[in-house]
């Protein structure tokens, strides 16, 4: 029986101008984890160290070939204290960086306080920086979504999980003549089109079926050399069957996941079915986990990929970031996983009562009930 099992992975690797462009360095763990990273490749942004944190889920089978770059191993913390002074906090980092379901917006609609709270953080200097864990839609996508909410946000300050995938790819010199199957919506393919990679599938194969009869054999294209899950309105077998035989056929195809939220917020209405959701057939990067035998590679939040991207590219020191969530699993740990003070507020998935049950190991630094409660600051320096 399989057993819940994390080991953490940390690599320190020094990249020199000596580095060669095919320099890699391996892994092994007795799970026969194996991680292949180019060092010199980090065309994005200058790193001098990279961790890894690998994790084994009972969920999907102990054969596993590849491990998440997310952790779920959790240090010890304090209780989370409720946010009582507000300007302390403000005036103790320099970056923001804000979760949208559930903190911006619910499904189309956006939350109470959140136009005036953002203006009031930018009149103090404050970095605003959004990232969200839903790939259906790039970040022009969510440009334009901003905008129809009223909110003046730039591209520049919006980071998708949609980006991330495509982003990751740029960092590991993804060779342009392989193709990237997505099981994903317009945002995944957006973003690979925008830099520069091949890809098949999305949208386009949510009406296709298999006819199963004696002796069908699926073809599926052996130049893949990624297949990228994200939350997938059209999910269907066919995707499952061409996306298991690219990452089971094609020598040293990656299996990579925009993220493993359980849930999301399409509608201001309640919670929907997220991507990885481990219930009796199991759905999207969960139906591909276990049809694969094999753990995804994870570019969005709680994973670090997204928090090292940021913090170069702005040249923010992470302890000065405060990144604010809904979510315990994903925003939470992001922030923690990177070094970060963290907020969670109460206007999404996690509740009070899920935040102080014994059973919950995750702790922010701070909880409050939404971000319009910072505006409380205001009226204090009146």
């Amino acid at each position: 029986m399989a057993t819940k099992a994390a080991v953490s992975v940390s690599v320190a690797a020094s990249i020199t101008a000596a580095s060669s462009s095919s320099s890699k360095f391996v892994i092994n763990t007795p799970h026969r984890f194996l991680c292949l990273k180019r060092l010199s490749s980090f065309s994005s942004f200058s790193a001098s160290a990279l961790a890894i944190k690998c994790t084994s889920i009972s969920n999907c089978s102990p054969n596993k070939s590849a491990r998440s770059m997310e952790g779920f191993t959790t240090r010890t913390r304090a209780s989370a204290q409720p946010l009582e002074n507000a300007s302390e906090l403000i005036a103790s980092v320099e970056t923001f960086i804000f979760d949208c379901d559930g903190v911006i917006w619910k499904g189309d609609k956006l939350i109470d306080g959140v136009p005036e709270t953002l203006d009031m953080l930018r009149s103090k200097g404050k970095r605003l920086v959004f990232v969200t864990n839903n790939s259906t839609k790039s970040r022009k996508q969510y440009g334009k979504k901003f905008e129809t909410l009223g909110l003046n946000v730039n591209e520049e300050e919006i980071f998708a999980s949609s980006f991330a995938a495509a982003a990751y790819l740029k960092s590991i010199n993804f060779p342009k003549d392989k193709k990237v199957y997505v099981i994903g919506e317009d945002g995944i393919l957006k973003e690979l089109e925008l830099a520069g990679f091949q890809y098949l599938g999305g949208p386009e194969d949510g009406g296709k079926k298999i006819e199963l009869k004696p002796g069908f054999l699926m073809e599926h294209d052996k130049d893949v050399g990624a297949v990228v899950v994200g939350f997938d309105r059209y999910f269907n077998y066919y995707k499952v069957q061409y996306g298991t035989l690219c990452i089971r056929e094609n020598p040293g195809c990656l299996f990579i996941a925009t993220n493993r939220d359980a849930v999301t917020h399409l509608t201001d209405a309640q919670e929907w079915a997220g991507q990885y959701l481990i219930s009796g057939g199991g759905s999207m990067v969960g139906a591909i986990c276990g049809s694969t035998q094999r753990e995804p590679l994870v570019v969005g939040k709680p994973s670090t990929f997204m928090m090292d991207y940021l913090a170069n590219k702005f040249g923010i020191l992470k302890s000065q970031i405060c990144m604010v969530g809904d979510r315990l699993d994903t925003d939470i740990l992001f922030g923690q996983n990177g070094g970060c003070k963290t907020l969670l507020v109460l206007s999404g998935v996690t509740s009070l009562s899920m935040l102080q049950s014994p059973s919950n190991s995750i702790q922010p630094d701070f909880y409050t009930n939404k971000i319009s409660d910072f505006l409380s600051i205001k009226a204090a320096t009146l």
